[in-house]
Formats: C-alpha cells, structure tokens, sequence
C-alpha cells in the first residue's frame, strides 16, 4: 500500500507541470479524482493479491469509470456503469477536445469538458503506468519514465521554461517514489545489518534476540541525499550560467540605455504561430480599435522578418537606442524614401485591448513618424518597429503619425532599376534554393519592363492567374513545402502567399521582407475594430526613392483573407498623375469625390465581402481529420513502437544466420573434409549458433540454468521434449562444437552449423503453444531480457559509486 500511495502522490506532482498550459482549475480536479480512483484500485488489487495483468485491468476499469461518471454520467446505467451510449458520448467529447486543442494556443481554457477529458485521461492512464511498474513490478525508476512524459508537455509546447517550483514539487514526488521503494525492499530482509558503526561492536546495542543492532542511517539517508541534492543542481545550475545567444527571433537583445549595445533582452511567441492561432480561434475577439484623421482602413505592422534560412522566415534582433525612445521626439526617417515620391501625413489614435496579453510590440502603420505613448518604447532604425522591454500594450491608448508615400503605378515604374542601397540580407537565398523556383519566378515576369511591373505581375499571379485558393489547413514552411505550395497543391493561408511572393521578388532581385500584423479590419460606428480573424501576414517589397512598400498576393473575398485588400499603387493600369487619388497604404479606400469610381466599387465590395464572411454560413471551412483516423493513426505509431523489440530481433538473427553462412571445415571422416584446424570464422560460426540457441530457448520459455553445460542442456531437451533422433543428433553437434570450443585445448575443425540450428528450432517450436511462437516473434522475452539487463546494469552505476565512497570511507578507518 506504501508503494501505491508514493506511485499517486508522485503522479499528482509531475501533473503540477500542466498548470502554465490551462485556464481555470476544471482539468485539475478531475485529474486528482483520475489518480484517487487508480489509487484505490491499486489498493483493492493488493488486498486481492492479484497478479500484474489483473491488476492493470482493475485500474483500467475503475479510471473508465470514473471518467464515464465525470463525463457521461447521464447516459450511463446508475450514473457510473459504462454503456454504449456513455462510450460514444466519451469519443465525440474527445473529439471536440483534440479541436479545442488545435484551435487554442496556450494556456488554453482548462473548463472546457473535451479538454477536461483529455487532461485527466491521460494523468489517469499515466498513473496506471507509474502504479504497475513501481507497485506491482518493483521497478520504481522505471516508473520515472511515465513521469518525464508529463513533463516533456510543457517543455515541447511553451516558448517559456518549465517554473521551477513545478519542477521542483515533481521532482521530489518521484524521489519520494524512490525512498518508499527502497524502504520496502529493505523491509523484505527483516532486521538491518551492521554496515558501518563509528563505535566498537562490544559497546552497540543487543536486540531481544542478543544481535547487534548496526548503524544503518547513513545507508538509509544517502539515498535522500543524492536525490535532493540533485534537485537542487538541477535548478541552481541553469540559473548560474550564462545563457547561449538566441538564433532567431525566438529571444532577442534590446540596446539600453548607457550600454551602447544589447542590455535587456526580451522574448516573444513565434509570429507565424500566433498568426495561425488566431486566424483558427472558434470565436472572433477584438484585439483593438482605432480611428484616423481619413477615415481610412489601414495595415497595422506589429513584426518585420528579414532574414531566410532555406526553411522559414525570422527576424533580425532589433536595436533600439535611447535617442530613439518615442519620448525623444521624431522617429528615423523611413529607410529609402525620397521626394521621388509625394508623402502624406496622417493621424491614427489605436486603443489595443486588454485582453491582448504579452505584447510587447505596438500595432502601427507603416512609416510611423512620432508615437504618443506611455512608457519606454523605442524603434528599431532599420525596420521601425516599436518595442518595449518594460512595458505592454495590453490595454493601451498610444498615437501614431505616419508618413505615408502616396506612389502612383506611373511614378512606380519611372523609378530607376540601380542597385538598391540596402541591407543584402533583404535579397539573401540560401546556397540550395531550388532552380526550378527561381525559373518560376522569371517565367511569371516575362516581359517586365521594371521591378515594379515584376511585382505587380507576381501579385496578379498569386491573386487571379495562378489559380491559388485559400485554405486554413495546410502545414509547413520548408523548401520542400514551398515547391509544394508553388508548383503543385497551391492551397494555403496568408503566411504561404506573403512568404512565397517574397522569396520570388528576392529571386527577382526585388529586396523583399515579411511583414505579420492585423490588416484594417471592419467598420463599426465611428470607428475601424479589428479582430483576431484579421491576423495576416503580408509582403513588403523595397524601391529606391519609395521606400518599403506592401503588397498583397493573398486572395480577398469569401474565397480567401476577407478584410484584405490590393493597394491601389499596385493596379496595374495607366492613370494620371494624381497624388490625391493614390491610397497610401495597403487597404485603404478613396471616399473623396477625386476617386475613380472603379476604385471606389472595388472597395465597396471588399467591405460587403467581409461582412459576409463574418456571418457563420459563409465561412468556408475543410473538414476536420475523422476522430476513428486520428485513432488508427495513434494506434498504427503504437504498434510500430511495440514491434522495436521485434525488428532487434530479426536484426540479430540475420547476423547470426550470416555468421553461420561461413565455409567452415568439416570434420574427419565426414565428406569434404581437408583436415585444416579451425580457423576464426569457424570460432565466429559457433559462438553464432551458441548466441542464437540461447535466444530461441529463452523466446520459447525454455531458458537453460546457470551452471548448465551444454551437454547436460542437450540430454535435458532431448529427453523433456521426446526430440526424434535427426533433431537430437542436431542438438548433439552444436553442443560438441561448443564444448569443443570452450574447453578442447586445440578445438579442431567444425562443420556448418546452419542446419543444425534450423533443425533445432524447428522442434522446438513444435514443443509450444501457438501464442507462444506468436510471442516469440512479435515481443521476444530475448530482446527485452537485453533491455533490462542495460536499465539494470545503469542502475548498478549508482550503487558502484555508493560503494567505492563506503569502501573509502573504511579504509581511512583501518
């Protein structure tokens, strides 16, 4: 009972390692009720005596229980029993789950019952597994196993480090486990003996029986010793080295102020994650709203990626010095921008709101000039973004005047095609970028007359001639998914189209970036909201004398991105030269009467395709994955794990069939026999046939004893299993030819043993069951013998080294 509370205990406290990924404690309650109930299960089980596999099916039956009472207790006969109504109640919650999961980046809601059921589902069937090996199998370190597995949760889902408190408490549950194992296996022995005693035997203590009573507590407390001193390394260590660089826009350093460098660093969730997380979240939630000086619709840049590393797109640490904070005045002029072309000022006041966590990024369209904001912001010279490594914007009010180049398609193309005057890393490719890309990208353009016809050409790809569609259910960002995305499927979301089209300008050698934010979203009243459903990622192309310009290569519409929009300086038809009727960034619409009529329809039915969207008719959606398919394939990726053993074997037994293969020589009087001693291939050969007969035996449950020889092994088969006289005589040859090579002073010559061998397991096989050849084959007792026998001899290590201290200890004694 001792083992079984320690195994419960230890499992509650590896759960504890779950907390940063929910809100709410609903999933937390129903995991303590899934553990309790395996715990009084693992109790009634050891009253009962069962066995091991009666014991796991106990277990197993009361968390079904529990989880039909928790979950499907109103179609369940009295509330707990479970039936077939209660069973596919339990598979369509599990279901929702997995969507909910999907859907929800983290902490996702923890109330949720799907998740609920998923969360203590899979604590309860971790709590069977630590109950079964450390209670009723006694290998308690292996249980630690199930308990990493809970662990290795959070570490794989959350950008932030595991909280050390949680690591803590989990850590001392298993080491919990491990004391309560080590007093049961003591307590088999009966009374402790002497190990060590710092006074002489005359003068220790008698028990009732007149036995010396040793002093055993360092024994017992080492133990305890090495497990929280363990822990403690464990978390002072990473604490007290230096941390290594970030290489990508996971983590990335801030210049303070004084510092003339990198001081404060700060971290940030990936962008193309977030990106998607939001465009998939169930419900539309208002992120911010704003309003502007034109009534305009705008793009609001939260992150700039610049740099490629042939598998997705990152971000270059930003720099922000204290001359640039937005208190100082004036940001950097924006990178390339010259009176080649005409610029506007406008005003936009943005509310973000308060349920936006963890931003620490300002929302802004592109070029922003001066920020009115609390706190410490700075911008970054290069990109202009805005950061803080104080502050967030979750509920900030904040002012933004941009300078906005307002280019003409006419004034686009007249600009001269020199050689930009910026960062290569806007034009980089990695060494292996794929040849028929880059012919793709030449064959789009054909008869482009400048870069800025090139671009507007790659755009109406995306958008009309190149048949792309929209889809939320794609995955990947690889090479191999970008040929995919080009070439073949051409289905994906906004990241695909933004980075894809970018990669082609670069191709191009159009300087090109990634810019993810919100696009301008709806309007509602008096003012423009946007939501998480207006999530986007766009390209922005580089011009000398414009300056960094967005396009829009994603489909718009019920077919696609709803609230996105072409900008009007990427149409590609002649128009006067009207500074007025140009849109200064993309989405925007002309209302003034100087606006082509043209234009202003094309807006007007962007708008009224959102409102579309919005509706729950009209959003398009690929079927989700059937929950049977996402069972079979779990089961199939179990099955493959079980059959490890299995493929060792077969991998093992080719090598010895190999080793028998080997032209040996043959023994006097038999035929072909040339009288040469026996070489190192024919030793090979029988410790081949040895190796592998021991193996069948232990597979079939025949295993031979420890101070059996192999004679005595032959008679025993022989004589247990009535062989006939062909298998005997088999048995007998490959038992002479190991005595022969373990004991004869000059072993001789040896025939081939291949035959034999086969022969040999032939008839023992025929000695067992069916499902102990099934067996045999699909998990070999010989491969796991070898498992355990390596866990074992790990385990060995730690009690070498007690050891060797304890030997010391008593030679500086004598």
């Amino acid at each position: 009972m001792r083992l079984s509370i320690a195994s419960a205990l230890a499992t509650l406290c590896a759960a504890a390692l779950l907390y940063q990924l929910f809100e709410g404690a609903g999933w937390l309650w129903t995991s303590i009720g899934a553990v309790l109930t395996v715990l009084a299960a693992s109790v009634l089980s050891g009253r009962l005596s069962l066995p091991t596999w009666a014991a796991g099916l106990v277990s197993l039956a009361g968390l079904g229980v529990f989880l039909t009472a928790s979950f499907a207790g109103e179609k369940a006969w009295l509330l707990v029993v479970p039936t077939k109504g209660s069973l596919a109640e339990l598979a369509a919650l599990v279901g929702t789950g997995w969507e909910d999961i999907q859907r929800f980046a983290a902490p996702v809601p923890g109330d949720l019952p799907g998740i609920s059921l998923l969360t203590s589902g899979g604590v309860g069937l971790i709590a069977v597994t630590v109950d079964l090996l450390a209670a009723r199998m006694r290998r308690a370190a292996l249980a630690g196993l199930p308990i990493l597995a809970l662990a290795t949760v959070p570490a794989t889902i959350l950008p932030d480090p595991i909280s050390w408190p949680a690591f803590v408490l989990a850590a001392l549950g298993f080491t919990g486990l491990l004391v309560a194992d080590g007093r049961e296996r003591v307590g088999h022995w009966g009374r402790a003996v002497l190990v060590r005693s710092t006074r002489p035997a005359a003068d220790a203590p008698a028990d009732a029986q007149g036995g010396a009573v040793g002093d055993t507590r360092g024994l017992r407390l080492s133990g305890k010793r090495i497990g929280f001193a363990a822990i403690v390394l464990a978390v002072l260590v990473p604490a007290m080295v230096p941390p290594l660089q970030p290489v990508s826009f996971f983590t990335f350093g801030v210049g303070g102020a004084g510092s003339g460098g990198r001081g404060n660093s700060i971290s940030i969730p990936n962008p193309v994650t977030s990106l998607r997380g939001q465009l998939e979240l169930p419900a539309r939630r208002t992120v911010m709203t704003y309003t502007s000086d034109d009534d305009r619709p705008r793009y609001l840049r939260i992150f700039a990626l610049d740099t490629f590393n042939g598998e997705q797109f990152s971000m270059t640490n930003p720099e922000g010095e204290p001359e640039n904070r937005t208190s100082e005045g004036p940001l950097p002029p924006p990178p390339g921008l010259t009176g080649a072309v005409p610029v506007s000022s406008v005003t936009t006041d943005i509310t973000v709101s308060e349920e936006v966590a963890n931003l620490e990024f300002l929302p802004l369209p592109y070029a922003p000039a001066t920020v009115n904001v609390e706190g410490d912001w700075r911008a970054d010279v290069d990109t202009l973004m805005v950061f803080s490594t104080r502050d967030n914007a979750s509920g900030l009010r904040y002012q933004v005047t941009t300078t906005e180049p307002r280019p003409t398609a006419a004034r686009l193309r007249a600009l001269p095609d020199t050689p930009p005057s910026i960062d290569e890393r806007y034009l980089q490719l990695p060494g292996d970028f794929p040849d028929d890309i880059r012919a793709l990208a030449r064959r789009v353009t054909a008869g482009a007359e400048s870069r800025y016809d090139s671009a507007v050409r790659l755009q109406e790809w995306f958008t009309k001639t190149g048949n792309f569609t929209y889809n939320l259910r794609t995955q990947g960002h690889s090479t191999s998914a970008l040929r995919d995305f080009l070439l073949s499927s051409r289905t994906g979301f906004c990241e695909q189209f933004a980075m894809s089209m970018a990669l082609l300008a670069r191709s191009l050698g159009i300087p090109a970036r990634v810019a993810i934010g919100y696009t301008g979203g709806v309007k509602t009243g008096a003012q423009w909201t946007v939501s998480t459903s207006d999530s986007h990622s766009w390209p922005e192309l580089y011009f000398e004398g414009a300056g960094w310009l967005a396009f829009e290569p994603t489909p718009s519409g019920l077919a696609g991105q709803g609230s996105a929009r072409v900008p009007d300086y990427s149409v590609p038809q002649e128009e006067p030269e009207d500074d007025a009727a140009s849109a200064p960034t993309p989405g925007a619409t002309d209302r003034g009467e100087e606006s082509a009529p043209e234009s202003a329809g094309a807006g007007q039915r962007n708008a009224d395709d959102r409102e579309a969207l919005l509706q729950p008719a009209a959003t398009v959606e690929d079927e989700p994955m059937p929950v049977a398919l996402r069972i079979a394939i779990g089961v199939a990726a179990l099955a493959l794990v079980l059959l490890i053993p299995a493929a060792i074997r077969v991998v093992t037994r080719r090598r010895r069939v190999r080793a028998l293969g080997r032209t040996g020589t043959v023994p006097p009087g038999q035929p072909g026999h040339v009288g040469v001693r026996a070489s190192g291939g024919e030793k090979v050969q029988v410790a081949a046939a040895w190796a592998e007969l021991d193996d069948v035996l232990h597979d079939y449950g025949m295993a031979r004893g420890a101070s059996e020889t192999p004679r005595a092994l032959a008679r025993r088969l022989t004589r247990q299993y009535e062989f006939d006289a062909e298998s005997a005589a088999a048995l007998t040859a490959i038992t002479d030819s190991v005595e022969r090579a373990l004991f004869a002073r000059v072993p001789g010559p040896s025939a081939p043993l291949g035959g034999e061998l086969k022969r040999v397991r032939r008839a023992l096989a025929a000695t067992v069951s069916r499902g102990r050849r099934i067996r045999a084959v699909l998990l070999p007792p010989s491969t796991l013998r070898r498992f355990r026998a390596l866990g074992e001899s790990l385990l060995d290590g730690f009690d070498r080294l007690e050891n060797i201290r304890l030997r010391r200890t008593a030679g500086r004694r004598t």
